[in-house]
């Protein structure tokens, strides 16, 4: 048997192999995919070497670039048949067989699915490496601890680019030291473009009720703080979302959006009420307002909290549902949403509780 062939070298791309050519990549060639990393070096042996075999292999072969914490078992397909730890090869007896000690059902990530899962399972099972495997089943590298820690350096600076509204589906992140100013200027402009209409929206709404707004003038006072607190309340949960679907933790199936909604609900009615009886208490006492604008405000400000809180928690899943990337429901976008259903809620108790002062002024 010739051990070398079993010997893969470090590499530039993802899929070579001695004396092979580079292997198609997953179907399209997402960027993101694990097989588009430039996957690390590893040591494998065959499960009919014996112990004295597979030490002498390592020291002719093994690349000082490599990981060999952990050697990859394969079979003549170079198919993954299970690891042996250095410390159990370095333990055993000479003549022992490495099919009596590697270890069976490993874990192992594809290379077609996104690096964040390769960290993500590297993090969940505490590995130093975890193998990789392409479409035909074969090994083709490792991704080890510390390219698991790189992944989710850019996967965080990535999700904060689009939770902050500075990236675009499709394209890359913005570069403040790097991206062309064109560029810069058409995805800011993009999401601004977004928020405008929103806006307009919202402010349309509030012209219209001038009426009220004349009568009562102190309840234009208040808009701000109340629209605000039900966008800010939904990036918060958004963001606690999101994050858990970027560890794994969360898919968008019925089950885990019931888990969210469940936990989110006592939470986001815990937070308005706490924050609508603050509202009320520094209302009175900085504006000297009667009971009936109190119960507009506090009732508004419960509402919208309580509100922005589970919406935020739903629009990751809605977004994973229909195929966008949760993170693209930036934080501007979840405030203007937040604004326009704020405005709506706090118009809503001021005509219900202060209509009849409307009725008395006319007549």
């Amino acid at each position: 048997m010739n051990h070398e062939k079993l010997m893969i070298d470090d590499r530039t791309g993802p899929y070579h192999r001695p004396g092979g050519a580079l292997h198609p990549g997953p179907p399209g060639g997402p960027e993101q995919a694990i097989g588009s990393a430039n996957l690390s070096g590893f040591v494998a042996i065959t499960a009919c070497m014996t112990v004295a075999e597979a030490l002498a292999h390592l020291r002719a072969s093994a690349p000082t670039e490599a990981s060999v914490r952990v050697l990859y078992v394969l079979d003549a397909e170079r198919r993954l048949q299970g690891t042996l730890s250095l410390r159990d090869l370095v333990m055993a007896l000479p003549l022992t067989l490495i099919a009596s000690l590697l270890r069976r059902d490993p874990v192992f990530v594809r290379a077609s699915w996104p690096r964040a899962q390769a960290a993500a399972i590297i993090r969940r099972y505490d590995l130093l490496a975890v193998p990789v495997i392409d479409g035909d089943e074969r090994m083709v590298g490792i991704i080890t601890v510390d390219e698991a820690m790189d992944i989710d350096r850019q996967q965080d600076a990535d999700q904060l680019a689009r939770f902050g509204g500075v990236s675009v589906d499709g394209g890359a992140d913005l570069d403040v030291m790097s991206t062309p100013l064109r560029r810069m200027f058409g995805v800011r402009v993009f999401w601004l473009a977004v928020l405008t209409f929103f806006g307009i929206v919202t402010s349309t709404f509030v012209a219209a009720q001038e009426e009220l707004l004349s009568q009562v003038i102190v309840l234009a006072a208040f808009i701000a703080p109340i629209v605000d607190m039900g966008g800010n309340t939904g990036s918060q949960s958004a963001t606690l979302v999101i994050r858990g679907m970027a560890l794994g933790e969360l898919a968008p199936g019925w089950r885990h959006v019931g888990f969210v909604v469940r936990r989110e609900l006592p939470v986001a009615a815990a937070l308005g009420i706490t924050i609508a009886l603050l509202e009320a208490v520094l209302a009175y006492f900085s504006k000297g307002v009667g009971i009936d604008v109190l119960l507009v405000v506090g009732l508004s400000m419960l509402v919208c909290t309580a509100l922005g809180g589970v919406i935020g928690a739903l629009l990751p899943f809605a977004a994973r549902r229909i195929g966008a990337d949760p993170a693209t429901l930036s934080s501007p976008m979840i405030t203007s949403v937040m604004d326009l259903l704020g405005v709506f809620v706090y118009f809503g108790f001021a005509w219900l509780l202060l209509g009849d002062q409307l009725v008395r002024a006319a007549t």
